[in-house]
């Protein structure tokens, strides 16, 4: 079939799909006899389409999945959907439909437009964890960690929203109030299931240093949030009595300190409003009752404690120093949690930065007791040298005047502990992981509970519990709770009649083992299998930073759980993680009065532009009244600057989307959206097809039947062109392993560039530029999968360029007769001159000083010295 003039994407996209359909060419089978190589992308939640960002890292996992497939690798690459979860519920409520129906109609819209972009995905082993057959495999997990003790119920603290009747994680309170409904948010006592990740923090930091292919700022942002200190838990001594004449807490209140050393400066102690002492004070304190109310319905989120507001109250109470046996008064601060620690706090607001604005404030007391060479201590501001513990010593401390740091806190702990009133202790900042949520779309928590028997686990043969699809959620709370047909059930101990756990798992659960299901797909008997050992771990994990802690940390923890109940044999699942950078586009907005901030998409406005083609302002097409530009951002449905990806594939073509976010910008940088870009890659693809159409009409009809490339000595245009080519892809094959994309992307604009300056008058000519081409085609066919396909069988080169073998430079082809070395006199450049390839230092240093450029501006004078740097100059001294 003759090829068509002009490049036609959709005709051409839609011919590549389809053969790929026929020949099931993504399928991944375990075969020994290669390497490996699995490759996945974080798995989108089914919101309803794809965004830029989707396509962006979709591309990014597919260029690499196409690499290795053409190098030898046996590859897969896998995809899911993440589909239980909160904004389901709250589309159910809008809509009046059940979130089963919304969830499976996005995905099979969102699975269409993956499709259309040519993805070589394993469509065989496509998960959705909403399913029964996936989730199963949660509950019984679970069970398991409940038979391991790290799965346990307690109750504890939590963000509770009264419309929603639902418990909220702390990145959903928002100044306070649900992220949704707008409600105060209050603290509630509640019990719910956690999973003793704490168990494994040693491990889990520790493991960090063996991902050696993991960015360094996703590490150092695992290990703060694990954030293990090293310091002394202590208590301060009281006789403070509840209605009954117990001591509170036995008449201990503890704390945890890294700076033992500053304990002298204590000035007093700061309780979270949770604290059984803040509770006892504020039974005839109406005042500070309503402040702890306040505190309750604040957020919890660390982000939030650091930026708020410090306020507290007195208590009215005292605790007795441990060392001095002085009094130290007792506050309530609503930057205290009580979910940290033991609720509460030692102040040393000279060694503090929150310590001392809080005292400020409230014009507490501020005790120096560490100095830092000859530098003066005031009251009057904060100065960074107060909290050095490096290079600071005790003072105002009695027996430990004089100290440093380390020999500071060794003395104040062994006198703590001589007291047994203290330990060194080693405290970590992460938290167990609470999995109980009081919402409908998610993973039923297998336990029924019976008034005779307590909770009771559900038996491995009863599994899955599974979710009703039918519920349509009236945001009234847990429809779950009004359904008898999944509440009512018999005690799998006793037999009486009990009821189902309502409260289902977290959806960071069903995130935290796809990656190991899709290695072991179909399988009903078992959550993973002997294929998991072949495919696993996975080669290359891509997605956004802002998955960095929570869900990567639970990925790791739940692995390590699946090692230790003999699921798995590897300790981590992602040996290399790439985070790819937001895509960006232009904001515009206007506002008013009336309306508040209205959007403006960018094609609704006509752009200023300054002299140099930046964007300063524009004016909104309707009205031709200006509108305010805000730069680039990212891209938003509130901002009306997304793009959608369906458009831009039906006006520009897959591969034209595709080709433009390889080439715009590295991947782990930000990408600016720029429609002059687009249409910059679409102008390259179609210089592509109207080369391959030269090749067909021009060079292919002059090909010899037996080629003699190999045996021929090129002439210098000839050989300069294959040099070019190779060098182009010695370049792009390193870029690839650093997985700079667009480096890539650019070489293949310059072996195109080439091949159209190329002589087309010969045989010889034309078996050149079919060994280029065909180069050219194969470092493109990753980005642009497409069009390589058509062009590649069409043009004759073979039925399948994804099983055509990657190319590799040859030495032959950069070898040269020549070199140019560039000629310097005195240092200046002059000029340069031509030398053999293998001429020794001799040669060339005559030949420079031969050399039209050399003679004219050596002015006749004699050469004192050469120097040669072998492949670059000659620089001759007179």
């Amino acid at each position: 079939m003759a090829l068509p003039e002009k490049y036609d994407h959709t005709a051409t996209e839609k011919t590549a799909q389809q053969y790929w359909d026929k020949t099931d060419a993504f399928r991944a089978v375990e075969d020994t006899a290669k390497p490996k190589y699995y490759c996945l992308s974080m798995f989108p939640y089914p919101s309803g389409k794809l965004h830029m960002g989707h396509v962006r890292n979709y591309t990014i996992g597919d260029v690499l999945t196409r690499f290795h497939k053409m190098r030898g690798y046996n590859v897969m690459q896998p995809m899911g959907w993440d589909a239980f979860g909160l904004p389901a519920e709250n589309a159910a409520i809008a809509n009046k439909v059940p979130p089963a129906q919304w969830t499976y109609s996005n995905i099979e819209y969102m699975k269409g437009q993956l499709k259309s972009l040519g993805f070589a995905i394993d469509w065989s082993r496509e998960l959705a964890t909403c399913k029964p057959d996936y989730y199963k495999w949660n509950q019984w997990l679970f069970l398991r960690m409940l038979e391991k003790g790290i799965a346990y119920k307690k109750t504890q603290t939590v963000n509770w929203d009264p419309v929603d009747q639902t418990v909220l994680a702390n990145e959903q309170v928002i100044d306070g109030r649900g992220w949704r409904t707008g409600a105060v948010v209050e603290k509630r006592e509640i019990p719910g299931y956690y999973l003793a990740i704490t168990q494994y923090a040693e491990e889990l930091l520790g493991d960090l240093d063996t991902l050696e292919n993991w960015p360094e700022r996703v590490r150092l942002m695992q290990a703060n949030w694990i954030g293990k200190s090293t310091g002394v838990r202590f208590a301060f001594p009281h006789d403070i009595k509840d209605e009954s004449g117990s001591l509170i807490n036995d008449g201990k209140l503890w704390v945890f300190t890294t700076r033992a050393d500053t304990i002298m400066g204590v000035t007093f102690c700061a309780v979270a409003a949770e604290h059984p002492l803040a509770t006892h004070a504020a039974k005839n304190n109406p005042e500070l009752a309503a402040f702890i109310q306040k505190c309750k319905s604040g957020s919890v989120m660390e982000a939030d404690m650091a930026t708020m507001e410090k306020e507290g109250l007195p208590t009215g109470l005292f605790v007795t120093h441990p060392l001095t046996g002085e009094q130290v008064e007792v506050w309530v601060g609503n930057y205290v949690l009580m979910s940290y620690g033991d609720g509460a706090v030692m102040a040393v607001p000279a060694h503090d930065e929150r310590d001392f604005g809080f005292a400020k404030k409230y014009n507490l007391p501020i005790k120096q007791v560490i100095a830092v060479g000859d530098k003066i201590f005031s009251t009057d501001a904060w100065q960074e040298w107060y909290g050095d513990k490096e290079h600071g010593v005790t003072i105002h401390s009695g027996k430990y005047d004089g100290l440093g740091y380390k020999a500071a806190v060794d003395a104040i702990a062994d006198d703590l502990v001589a007291k047994n009133i203290g330990e060194k202790k080693t405290q970590w900042r992460l938290r167990d992981w609470g999995i109980s949520r009081q919402r409908y779309w998610g993973c039923p928590i297998p336990i029924i509970h019976c008034d005779d028997c307590g909770s009771v686990p559900v038996p491995d043969d009863q599994l899955p519990v599974v979710l009703p699809e039918d519920c349509v959620p009236d945001g009234s709370g847990n429809p779950l709770h009004k359904r008898s047909d999944f509440l009512n059930c018999a005690c799998p101990k006793c037999g009486k009649p009990a009821r189902r756990e309502t409260d289902t798992m977290d959806t960071f659960v069903d995130s935290s083992w796809y990656y190991a299901r899709f290695a072991t797909p179909g399988n009903d008997k078992a959550m993973v299998d002997e294929r998991a050992d072949y495919w696993m771990t996975v080669d290359q994990y891509i997605g956004g930073i802002e998955h960095a802690i929570l869900h990567l940390l639970y990925s790791r923890f739940w692995t390590k759980v699946m090692r230790d109940v003999g699921l798995v044999k590897y300790r981590e699942p992602f040996s290399r993680l790439l985070t790819q950078g937001m895509v960006l586009n232009h904001i515009f907005s206007r506002r008013s009065d009336k309306t508040g901030i209205e959007w403006f998409s960018p094609d609704s406005v006509d752009l200023i532009l300054d002299a140099s083609g930046r964007v300063t302002g524009a004016t909104a097409k309707r009205d031709g009244q200006p509108v305010d530009y805000g730069g680039y951002g990212t891209m938003s449905k509130t901002k009306l600057n997304g793009v959608d990806p369906n458009a831009m594939i039906e006006q520009y073509g897959a591969d034209t989307a595709r080709f433009f976010m390889m080439f715009t910008a590295p991947p782990e940088q930000t990408l600016e959206w720029s429609d002059a870009g687009i249409e910059g890659s679409y102008r390259f693809l179609k210089r592509v097809w109207a080369f391959g159409h030269v090749f067909a009409t021009q060079i292919r009809p002059q090909l010899p039947t037996t080629r003699t490339l190999a045996s021929t000595k090129l002439d210098d245009k000839l050989a300069s062109l294959r040099r070019e080519i190779h060098l182009n892809l010695k370049q792009a094959n390193y870029d690839l392993g650093k997985q700079q994309f667009n480096t890539v992307a650019s070489s293949c604009m310059k072996m195109l560039n080439a091949l159209e300056k190329a002589p087309r008058d010969s045989a010889i000519a034309a078996e050149v530029i079919e060994e280029c081409f065909g180069i050219l085609l194969r470092v493109l066919s990753p980005i642009t999968p497409h069009i390589t396909h058509t062009l590649w069988a069409d043009l004759g080169y073979g039925e399948d360029i994804l099983q055509a073998a990657w190319p590799e430079p040859l030495d032959a082809a950069l070898a040269q007769d020549e070199i140019e070395l560039v000629v310097q006199v005195l240092g200046k450049t002059r000029g340069s001159v031509k030398v053999p390839a293998g001429a020794d230092n001799k040669a060339i240093e005559a030949l420079a000083i031969a050399s039209e450029a050399a003679q004219k501006f050596m002015e006749g004078k004699p050469a004192k010295k050469v120097i040669v740097v072998p492949g670059r100059l000659v620089n001759i001294v007179v």
